[in-house]
């Protein structure tokens, strides 16, 4: 009789313990699929706010992506008189494509040497009474040129300002200083020892840089360092003047598309 309650005793316990044992395996199993569900959550939330993040900058730099593309410097200048007929079509920001044809052909070689130096695309044609002499093409084109200089920088904020360079050419060194000031003013130190490069009058060219000083609205000083050779002196001038502009007219990022000048205004 005692052995017969001391199994029912012992089967008893075992059946608690069973219980007990699936019980808790129950529970273990429950724990870890909310573990496994915050886990997942937390997983999902994290990746969701990384995408939210990514798309806010995309968002952010949108805008001056597009305010980069539609703020193209480009300006077409017409001018005609009852001496000449002038069409004027400058792209700041280009590559360096130049079409020129004026009837001056040392011109239209010094304009190449301002598109391909300067990186500006460029376009000139032009028309006048050479029968007479080159003087009203040459003097007109340069004004034509700087006027639509003038406009495709319009207010010219955001633009370095000043421009600066030192162009040799074999025996000739031309130094050029600007500065978009909305000033004109011309100082020219250049002394070219012949009359002509070929049918070309060498006092042509102060009277180009005249011209375009005057209607772009910039300060310019022209030295010339040292050169005997007239065409030599009269290309390197030109050279550095191309590069000199390109230095001026770039962006710079620092100034956030605010004007170059204490005073606010140019």
């Amino acid at each position: 009789m005692g052995a017969l309650m001391c199994f029912s005793f012992v089967c008893c316990e075992s059946r608690k313990i069973e219980v007990l044992s699936h019980r808790f395996a129950l529970v273990e199993a429950g724990l870890t699929i909310r573990t496994a569900m915050v886990s997942s959550t937390h997983s999902v939330s994290t990746s969701s706010t990384v995408s939210a993040s990514s798309s806010s900058a995309e968002t952010t730099h949108q805008p001056s992506s597009q305010t980069s593309e539609n703020s193209s410097r480009v300006a077409s200048v017409s001018r005609t008189t009852k001496e000449t007929d002038v069409q004027v079509t400058l792209n700041v920001d280009g590559t360096g494509k130049c079409t020129a044809d004026t009837g001056i052909p040392f011109l239209d070689h010094m304009l190449h040497q301002i598109s391909s130096h300067g990186l500006f695309d460029l376009e000139v044609r032009a028309t006048g009474d050479i029968e007479i002499d080159d003087h009203h093409t040459n003097e007109d084109v340069g004004i034509t040129l700087g006027m639509a200089l003038k406009e495709a920088l319009g207010d010219r904020k955001g633009i370095t300002r000043f421009g600066h360079f030192v162009a040799p050419l074999d025996e000739a060194l031309v130094q050029i200083s600007l500065d978009f000031s909305g000033r004109p003013h011309l100082s020219y130190g250049l002394e070219i020892p012949t009359q002509r490069v070929g049918t070309y009058d060498t006092q042509l060219v102060r009277e180009f840089f005249v011209a375009i000083v005057n209607h772009a609205q910039m300060t310019l000083h022209v030295r010339q360092l040292d050169g005997i050779n007239s065409h030599h002196i009269i290309e390197a001038t030109f050279k550095a003047f191309a590069r000199a502009m390109r230095m001026a007219t770039e962006v710079d990022a620092r100034r956030a598309g605010t004007i170059p000048s204490s005073k606010g205004i140019l």
